[in-house]
C-alpha cells in the first residue's frame, strides 16, 4: 500500500496515512486518461457557433446584371459565396460536441490520475480544513505553509462553502468535493491537496 505523510495547515507533519492500492496504487493508464480529458474538454464546448448560408443572408433576390453582353462573368445573386457579404460555404452550424464515456472508463481514469499524483509526490494530505468564515488571506497562508506552487486542487469530503469562497479568487486554485473530482482537474493542477476525510470518501466511492 502506498503511504503518504499527513500535514496540518501549518505545514507540519503530524502522521502517516496508508492509501488503498485499488485507488491510489494502480499503474496509471495513459490512454484512458487521454480519453477522459478529451471527453471532458469536448463536453465544455457550447457548440453555439453558426454562420449563414446563401439562403439565409439578406438581399440578393435579383440577378445583378443580365446573363450576356456585359463582358462580365455571369452572376445569379450578390449573396453567392464569392461575393462580399455573401453566404458561407460549409461553415459551422450549431451542434453538440458531447462525448459519452462508460462509467468504468471514467473511474479508471480518475484512479489512474490519483495514482500518478501519488507516484510523482504531488498528492498532499492534510488532517483538516476548517474555515469559520471565508478568508482568502487564510487560504493564501495555507498555500505558503504547504509550499504549493502555481496550481492546486483542494478536495474536501463534502461541498464546503467557506473553503470554496476562500479559494475562488486565487489564480490557479480550484476546490472540489470528493464526489465531484474528475481526471481533467486532477491532471491539470500541479498539486492535489486532500483532507483525510476526502481520502476516505474517495476510497469509499472508487475502491
Amino acid at each position: 500500500m502506498p503511504t503518504v505523510d499527513v500535514y496540518n495547515v501549518e505545514g507540519e507533519r503530524v502522521g502517516e496515512l496508508e492509501l488503498k492500492d485499488s485507488v491510489f496504487g494502480i499503474e496509471p493508464n495513459e490512454p484512458v486518461m487521454h480519453l477522459a480529458v478529451t471527453a471532458y474538454l469536448a463536453n465544455q464546448r457550447q457548440g453555439t457557433h453558426s454562420t449563414k448560408t446563401r439562403a439565409e443572408v439578406a438581399g440578393g433576390g435579383r440577378k445583378p446584371w443580365r446573363q450576356k453582353g456585359t463582358g462580365r462573368a455571369r452572376q445569379g445573386s450578390i449573396r453567392s459565396p464569392q461575393w462580399k457579404g455573401g453566404g458561407i460555404v460549409f461553415g459551422p452550424k450549431p451542434r453538440s460536441y458531447r462525448k459519452a464515456l462508460p462509467k468504468k472508463v471514467k473511474r479508471l481514469a480518475i484512479k489512474s490520475a490519483l495514482s500518478a499524483k501519488v507516484k510523482s509526490g504531488e498528492l498532499i494530505v492534510v488532517d483538516q480544513l476548517n474555515f469559520a468564515e471565508p478568508k482568502t488571506k487564510e487560504m493564501v497562508k495555507i498555500l505558503e505553509k504547504l509550499d504549493i506552487g502555481k496550481t492546486a486542487l483542494f478536495v474536501t469530503r463534502d461541498p464546503d462553502r467557506n473553503v470554496y469562497l476562500s479559494g475562488r479568487n486565487i489564480p490557479g486554485l480550484s476546490v472540489s468535493p470528493a464526489d465531484g473530482i474528475n481526471a481533467y482537474d486532477l491532471l491539470a493542477h500541479e498539486k492535489v491537496v486532500m483532507t483525510k476525510d476526502a481520502v476516505a470518501r474517495v476510497e469509499e466511492v472508487f475502491a
